[in-house]
């Protein structure tokens, strides 16, 4: 199994702009789905998704700008290889 941390947000316009700011920082980052095993907990559905080893340039980066966000939590097999194939 994979450990991926998810960055999650109250709404997406604040996971856009995080989004645009990692990416500007030279982050490595992913717009993801909320992870279902979080689900529930907030009502918007984005969250970016992080190597573990970007977590803490992630997290200077969200201090830096002050940007919001709601939590970063790391959850390992989130990812399906055969989700959303049809062939």
């Amino acid at each position: 199994m994979s450990l991926k941390y998810y960055i999650l947000f109250a709404n997406h316009e604040q996971g856009l702009y995080l989004h645009e700011l990692l990416d500007g920082a030279g982050i490595p980052n992913r717009i993801a789905p909320a992870p279902r095993a979080i689900q529930g907990k907030l009502s918007c559905g984005i969250s970016l998704m992080l190597e573990p080893e970007d977590v803490e340039a992630a997290r200077a980066c969200i201090e830096e700008k002050q940007a919001e966000y709601y939590d970063i939590v790391p959850l390992e097999g989130q990812l399906q290889s055969r989700r959303d194939k049809y062939c």
